[in-house]
């Protein structure tokens, strides 16, 4: 069935297209599949939105089909303040993109911490990849004193009980004598340093290494690059839980 077009707007397969679905003959089979919402309702082929404003999902995940939305990934250096403006005058993670259009970050990194953060001008998506309850793994390299044990390593894994309770169960691997691979879902502050010192390892350096599907090795400190279609993409179908199903 074929709905009333809208007098004005885009075909709903050509803007899915333009944000990276494929072709716009695979944009109508999702359409046509009852995978496509339009602010909240399944749309059916033939329907036109506006991009700028319509709330456009797929699978439940946000597309990324706004034209005035922008997406970073940022290599944050260590000294670097996560907040748009700083009375010290300490560099600040959004003085080293474009200032235009203004971005924010999306969640935290502490001031010693580095590594990738996503700053963007997309609310929908910064809300779903900010709250624990989407789940959307963060993994870190943390330089430790000492070398774990691996008692200490099941305890991290476990949960260990921090001042603000208990933390949630982790994905932690040793690397090599005092360098773990941490991965965490959680956003509690300075989580990942407070958890090694729970078990009796300071951390000596944190580095942000992943978010979710989005990693990047070649990425130099202090740099950004925009993120893909298929980035931003992935990045919804990670904080809903959406497995990719592209015809």
């Amino acid at each position: 069935m074929i709905e009333t077009e809208p007098a004005s707007g885009e075909r709903l397969q050509k803007v899915l297209s333009r944000a990276g679905y494929g072709s716009r003959r695979r944009c109508e089979l999702l359409i046509e599949a009852g995978r496509v919402t339009v602010d909240g309702e399944v749309a059916r082929l033939g329907r036109r939105v506006d991009p700028e404003s319509a709330h456009v999902a797929v699978d439940g995940a946000p597309a990324p089909t706004a034209p005035g939305h922008v997406y970073y990934l940022l290599n944050k250096p260590a000294g670097v303040i996560t907040t748009a403006d700083d009375p010290q005058g300490r560099t600040t993670v959004v003085s080293l993109v474009p200032d235009e259009p203004r971005v924010f970050a999306v969640g935290r990194l502490d001031l010693a911490t580095e590594g990738l953060l996503i700053l963007t001008n997309d609310g929908d998506l910064a809300h779903l990849l900010s709250h624990p309850s989407h789940g959307v793994l963060k993994e870190y390299l943390a330089q430790v004193h000492g070398d774990p044990s691996p008692a200490a390593i099941r305890r991290l894994r476990e949960g260990v009980l921090l001042e603000d309770g208990m933390t949630a169960p982790a994905r932690v691997s040793r690397v090599e004598p005092g360098l773990l691979r941490i991965a965490i879902h959680e956003g509690k502050n300075r989580q990942v340093r407070r958890m090694c010192a729970a078990v009796g390892h300071e951390v000596i350096r944190l580095v942000r290494t992943r978010i979710g599907p989005v990693a990047d090795t070649t990425l130099a400190p202090g740099t950004y690059r925009e993120l893909t279609n298929a980035e931003v993409r992935r990045l919804g179908e990670a904080a809903v839980g959406a497995e990719p199903k592209l015809p």
